[in-house]
């Protein structure tokens, strides 16, 4: 599902680009004018979207080569070539603002996430996402989160049953939405783990007595956070969510939790600068 969806994200991409044609390329530029193009990184950061770069190419003009000097999750400097494509210079031109924003975008994505988990590199926690996402460009979003060496969280609302206050709200307790999400699972033979998100102490405790597979602390202080940790000592998985940031998710992954996820690396990670600079062959 993930392999055709991509494909159809880029088709629809190069489809909003370019349009009916690249007018001005199709002026301006021979057909058969060979060049090639450096994908030049312009500022430090960590790389990722190779796969997804030549996917794009190569589903716009399969006769284009491309070359990498890199390889996704890699951390380059400013001013370092990371890809060279080589053909048509007219196909260049054109698929290359489509191209690049794929890959710039994943990179940016990636480099916020590796700062993320760089900073609790010292604990067990792992940085995760959310669907905090482009709509349509969830699964570039994800894939990029992933090559940054963090992991992912659930990829929609079909693969893990997920309890939240306005379930909560809605079924009457946590206790009667766990029961209903467990029912539901064994009608439907379903494999998918049960999260429920909580906000103090006595929901930690209540879902506790329920079991299941993943507590969510949601903005939690820090004395609370680590009360909770001892509360469930080990029988579940912990999941920390709720403002978290570069200058707190260090204390937050020292009291214990195994995941934290931050909204922010896909939501507001900001595009890594990377060029093509066009050569002609001569």
């Amino acid at each position: 599902m993930i392999e055709r969806s991509l494909n159809q994200i880029i088709k629809d991409a190069l489809a909003e680009d370019i349009g009916s044609g690249d007018i001005t390329t199709n002026a301006a530029v021979d057909s058969n004018l060979l060049a090639h193009g450096e994908f030049l990184v312009k500022q430090d950061g960590i790389v990722a979207g190779f796969e997804v770069l030549k996917k794009t190419i190569e589903i716009f003009d399969p006769s284009l080569q491309l070359t990498f000097f890199a390889n996704d999750g890699d951390r380059v400097s400013a001013k370092t070539v990371v890809a060279i494509v080589k053909g048509k210079a007219a196909s260049i031109l054109t698929v290359e603002r489509t191209a690049l924003n794929f890959f710039q975008r994943m990179s940016g994505i990636a480099t916020m996430s590796r700062l993320f988990q760089d900073k609790i590199s010292h604990t067990k926690a792992k940085i995760i996402d959310t669907r905090k996402t482009v709509p349509g460009l969830r699964t570039i979003d994800k894939i990029a989160v992933k090559l940054s060496g963090c992991s992912n969280h659930r990829f929609g609302l079909y693969d893990m049953f997920l309890i939240k206050d306005n379930h909560i709200e809605a079924a009457g307790s946590i206790t009667k939405a766990i029961k209903l999400c467990k029912k539901y699972r064994k009608k439907k033979n379903l494999k998918y783990k049960i999260e429920v998100e909580t906000t103090n102490l006595q929901q930690v405790e209540e879902t506790i007595g329920c079991g299941v597979d993943i507590i969510m602390l949601d903005n939690f202080n820090l004395t609370d956070m680590r009360k909770a940790v001892e509360l469930i000592n080990g029988k579940c998985l912990i999941e920390a969510s709720g403002n978290v940031n570069l200058d707190n998710v260090k204390q937050i992954a020292e009291t214990g939790v195994d995941f934290i996820s931050v909204g922010a690396i896909t939501h507001s990670a900001k595009a890594l600068d990377i060029s093509l600079e066009l050569k002609l062959v001569k």
